[in-house]
């Protein structure tokens, strides 16, 4: 795997907002947000994208998406709403190759989204 910014976010050689950490995963705000919430929720297990999970990354993916409605509560947007995605390879919109969730929230999110 690269060693992508994610990855020297995770080591902490680079600075990041966090909003939770765990020995599994890591939640940060994003640095360039597309909604007034924009928090990324990143597994420390380096992964591609969702296209380079398989089985044994099921427990992992599935605690991603409870931490992501975790952090919903926290915040106080999980009754408005919010989205949550992931953007897998280039057409996808995936930009750094390193899987993460983004949590989106603040503002009425439109459909379709791209």
């Amino acid at each position: 795997m690269a060693d992508t910014i994610f990855a020297k976010i995770i080591r902490g050689e680079i600075p990041a907002q966090k909003v939770f950490e765990d020995d599994a995963m890591i939640a940060i705000r994003d640095v360039a947000p597309a909604a007034p919430t924009h928090i990324l929720v990143l597994p420390k297990k380096p992964l591609v994208n969702i296209a380079d999970a398989d089985e044994s990354d099921a427990l992992l993916l599935g605690s991603m998406l409870l931490r992501a409605a975790a952090i919903a509560r926290d915040e106080g947007f999980s009754e408005s709403g919010y989205r949550l995605v992931f953007n897998i390879n280039k057409d996808g919109g995936q930009s750094v190759p390193h899987l993460h969730l983004h949590v989106l929230a603040g503002r009425s999110l439109g459909w379709p989204p791209g």
